[in-house]
Formats: C-alpha cells, structure tokens, sequence
C-alpha cells in the first residue's frame, strides 16, 4: 500500500466519521417537535429517522455537486495538499459538531463542514484558493445567502402555517385535533427526515469525490460512485439512529412549548425549503430551517419563546463559519509543519482524543430517552396528557417499559439514579401527578446548556 492510498484510506475514513456525527447532530432536525409531542416514541423515531436518511441519500446529487466543485479552486491545487486540505477540513467540521453537541446547541454541521474546508483552503492557497462567487455558483451564492434566507423563511411559513392551523381547528374538539395530528406529524416528520438524507448525506459524497479526484482515482467530470453514496448513506442512517438527544431535547422543549398542530405546522415547513434547495443543489442548513421552523410556530400560536435560548443558537450559527474554518486551518498547518504521512496521522490522532475528551464529558451530565422531554430547571411541562394514538406511541392502556417510561410516569419516590456522589441527577424526587421530575439539587450551567 503506497502512503498516497493510505492518506486517501484516512480521508475516506473521517468524511464518514464526519457524516457519522452529522446524523446524530441532526436527528432533532426532523424528529425533535413528535417526540417532544408524543406522536412517536423517541428510538422509534430515531429508527424511523434513520431509514429515511438512507433512503434520501440516493435521490440527488445535486448537492454533492457544488460541494466538491464549488468552494476549492481544483485548478490551483491536486494531488497530497488537496487531500490535506480535505482532511484538515473534515476534522474543523467534526470537533465543531461535536462541541454543539456537547452543549446542546443546534448550529449547522453543513457550515461547519464548509467552514472547515474554507479555512484550511485558506491556510494552505491563500484567499484566492476559495471560490467566493462564480455566476450562481461559489461560496457567497450557494452557502452564505442560503443561510441568511432559510431560517428567516422558514419562520414566516410555519408562523402562516400555525395560524391558519389553529384558525381551522378553533371549533373543534381540542383533544381529538392533538391525536390527529399526531399522527399528521408521523408524516411531515418522515418527510423532513427523506428530505435530509437527500441534502445533508450528499454533502459528504463531495468531500469523497473531492478527495478521489485529488488521488486521481476520478476526475472532476465522473459520475458519483455507488460505492461512496452507499457509505455514506449507512454512515448518516447510523448516526441518525444513535439520536442527539441533547439536542432534540433543546428544539423539542428548550425554544418553546410544541403542541401537535404546531409540529405538523413546523416539519412540513421545513421539508418543503429542504426539498426545494436541494432540488436547485443549494447545501442548505437543515438546522437553520428546522429550528426557523419551529421558532415560527411558536410566534404562529402566540405562545411564549425562550428568546435566551434562541440568542445562543444565533450565537453558535455565527461562530460555526469563522470557528470551523479556524480549526481547519490549524489543522492543515499541524499537517503541513510535520509533513507527509506523519502529519496525516498527528491530525488524526488529535481528532481521536478531543472526540474521546468530548464524550467523557458529557457523560457527566448525560441526556438520554428518559429526560429528553425534561428541561433542565424544571419550567417545562411534559409531553401532553392526553393519550395518543399514533403508531409507535403510547397508546391508552399501555404501559411504557425501559428507556421509554416517561419520568412522570413513575410512581411516587425518592431514587438513587447511579449512587455515585456528585451526580446532579442522583437523587429525582418523582412527584406522583404526572408532573416533571424536580431534582433535590439546582441544575449546573453545563446542564443547562
């Protein structure tokens, strides 16, 4: 195996990695507002989510197309430093996820993919080496002005969207209009998740295609093979099944109080802006729409917004451009300094222990199926009391099992969760009227975040 093969081997290695992380980053894209609603359970949902991001992947390549041809100037650049400007790229993108995650942020994995990639072009050509705009191409056309018009858009939809909902519903029974669209929002929220696999899976099949072409194995004028869109494909499904339930809970129940009709509102919205951009092969943020998506419902309802927490999404959107390409240009310089396949492997390696460093910490204060629903300081009511019927959520009569219990669910008591000392979860006093859990202690900031 030559060291050319084996640095392509390593770049292959972390786009999938990347897409690995960008599934689990996103599921709350598409399956935050049911789970948050009770129309799907929350592993149901996530395997729902997962298969249909498989699917999504095969639809289009449009937007593979404007990832891997239109951010790095190919002409000025080929061979080892165009792979070292990818991978430098990928490894900007990964930390930049996970350290969202860790704070329950839901800022953009495709920005941070961009980010990464525009840097340690920077870094290694120079601001020349970018394609800012070409036509309707470049940076500022297919990835800037997208980001800037989706959330925005999407808000104003599902804010039209929510009204009208509410309007055609007044007069009608309140309980039987939450359990139909619960199971409305099986529909638009399958949908969102078919629409991401189509945008956000393609995305990484540029990065591969970017990279085969900087080996030589293709070049920029061969079709996308099948291998490289079935691999990524499976990597999103499996990221998408592992759930970010960090950040589902925080779009779910952190911005503000969904109710069916509003899930419905919000998922449907967002599915249409994916679809339609990835249709003109515009990289669209899906966490941008999503979270525009539900913003909107809210304000479409009139219900209360917790604008604290929107004010540091809107932060963390900001800084995932400028932070990502940081990352990516200090990772190409570590590369570039040490040179050759040593250089590959050090970038490696230091991807490997900030991802394992991130990890244990948030271990600390884990989010899981059981507290998904419960935001943190107790001001956030549980999913509704009335019984749904949607498939694959609690029906009347049943009994939640496992991971799956909600926590007002249990009885009256004072429990242990590990017993170690120091756990700000150790002991939940669970009140026996179906309300949230109230914890004995004040939650952290980490917690909060």
């Amino acid at each position: 195996m030559t060291v050319e093969l084996l640095v392509l081997l390593i770049v292959i290695v972390t786009a999938l990695a990347f897409d690995f992380t960008n599934g689990f980053h996103d599921t709350a894209n598409a399956m935050a507002t049911s789970i948050a609603t009770g129309a799907l359970r929350p592993r149901v949902a996530v395997a729902v989510s997962a298969v249909l991001n498989l699917i999504g992947a095969f639809l289009s390549v449009e937007v593979a197309a404007t990832v891997a041809k239109g951010i790095v100037q190919l002409g000025a650049v080929s061979g080892h430093d165009l792979l070292i400007i990818v991978l430098a790229g990928l490894v900007g993108g990964i930390l930049w996820n996970l350290l969202t995650w860790l704070f329950g942020l839901p800022s953009s994995s495709s920005h941070a993919l961009f980010g990464g990639l525009i840097g340690a072009t920077i870094a290694s050509l120079g601001w020349g080496g970018v394609i800012w705009a070409s036509g309707s191409d470049g940076v500022l056309t297919k990835i800037v002005l997208p980001a800037v018009l989706a959330p925005v858009v999407a808000a104003l939809v599902s804010a039209v969207g929510t009204r009208w909902v509410y309007r055609i519903t007044a007069k009608s029974d309140e309980d039987k209009v939450k359990a139909g669209f619960r199971w409305g929002q099986i529909g638009s929220a399958s949908l969102v998740s078919l629409a991401h696999g189509t945008n956000d899976a393609q995305k990484t099949m540029g990065v591969i295609f970017l990279a085969l072409v900087a080996h030589g194995t293709l070049t920029k004028n061969d079709e996308m093979p099948l291998w490289v869109m079935a691999a990524c494909a499976v990597a999103i499904a499996a990221g998408t099944y592992l759930g970010g339930w960090r950040i589902i809970r925080t779009l779910g129940k952190g911005l503000v109080e969904i109710e069916s009709p509003q899930g419905l509102a919000a998922e449907s919205s967002s599915a249409a802006i994916i679809l339609t951009s990835a249709h003109f092969g515009l990289p669209l943020s899906t966490t941008q729409t999503a979270t525009g998506s539900i913003l909107g419902s809210g304000l479409g309802k009139g219900a209360e917004v917790r604008w604290s927490v929107m004010g540091r999404m809107v932060v963390a959107w900001l800084l995932t451009l400028p932070l990502a390409g940081l990352a990516g240009a200090i990772c190409w310089a570590i590369a570039h300094f040490i040179g050759g396949l040593p250089g590959v492997l050090v970038v490696f390696g230091l991807l490997v222990v900030l991802a394992a460093a991130m990890w244990l910490r948030s271990r600390r204060n884990p989010v899981d199926t059981t507290n998904v629903n419960e935001w943190p300081g107790g001001d956030a009511p549980g999913p509704s009391d009335t019984p749904t019927v949607a498939a694959g959520a609690a029906k009347p009569g049943d009994e939640p099992r496992g991971e799956d219990r909600p926590r007002g669910d249990q009885p009256h008591e004072i429990r242990p969760r590990n017993g170690h000392p120091g756990d700000d979860r150790a002991h939940d006093v669970q009140p026996s009227n179906g309300g949230p859990a109230t914890p004995a202690h004040p939650p952290t900031r980490s917690a909060q975040l």
